[in-house]
């Protein structure tokens, strides 16, 4: 198995990060959602986004690497939910390249948000998974131990599909 080095994004990750989103997309997503969905979503659209984000860190982004390749990465902050109390904290997205699933690079990444959200001082975390994706859902509740909340299904429109997702949960210990 790889063994993968965590840190935190710089600027120069910008275009690799905006690489692996696209793609992953483009793969797990491809059976979910439509293709009219799917297919405007670019990498140049998407590295504004993470430029932005880096620059600013919201969300806070850790990357996972492979030597010198990035392989992955995961955006973490305080809960984007209304209402929700300030140790509360969220997986905005945690992404690692097709090529690299199951592996342990996704783990990795979970234990750098972990880590990064116990130092905001966040005793819980949420993830929102959309309710169909099985390969998501197992990561989070076999690989990272979260919990589904059943009253938090939502239905969200991507396109011209309504898919439903579930908010899933767990101390940060």
């Amino acid at each position: 198995m790889p063994s993968y080095l965590v840190r935190p994004a710089i600027a120069r990750d910008a275009q690799a990060i905006a690489e692996i989103h696209v793609a992953t997309w483009q793969a797990a997503y491809k059976d979910l959602m439509p293709a009219d969905y799917l297919q405007p979503i670019t990498v140049a659209k998407r590295l504004k986004y993470w430029r932005e984000a880096i620059e600013f860190s919201e969300p806070q982004l850790l990357v996972a690497t492979e030597g010198e390749q990035v392989v992955g990465f995961v955006g973490f902050d305080r809960s984007r939910d209304a209402a929700t109390k300030s140790s509360i904290g969220e997986i905005w997205a945690l992404y690692v390249t097709p090529a690299h699933w199951r592996q342990g690079a996704g783990l990795a990444l979970w234990d750098g948000a972990r880590e990064g959200l116990k130092e905001e001082g966040c005793t819980q975390v949420t993830a929102w998974v959309l309710l169909h994706n099985e390969a998501a859902l197992g990561f989070y509740e076999h690989a990272a131990g979260f919990k589904r909340e059943m009253p938090s299904l939502k239905t969200v429109a991507f396109g011209s599909a309504k898919l439903e997702e579930i908010r899933l949960k767990r101390a940060v210990d």
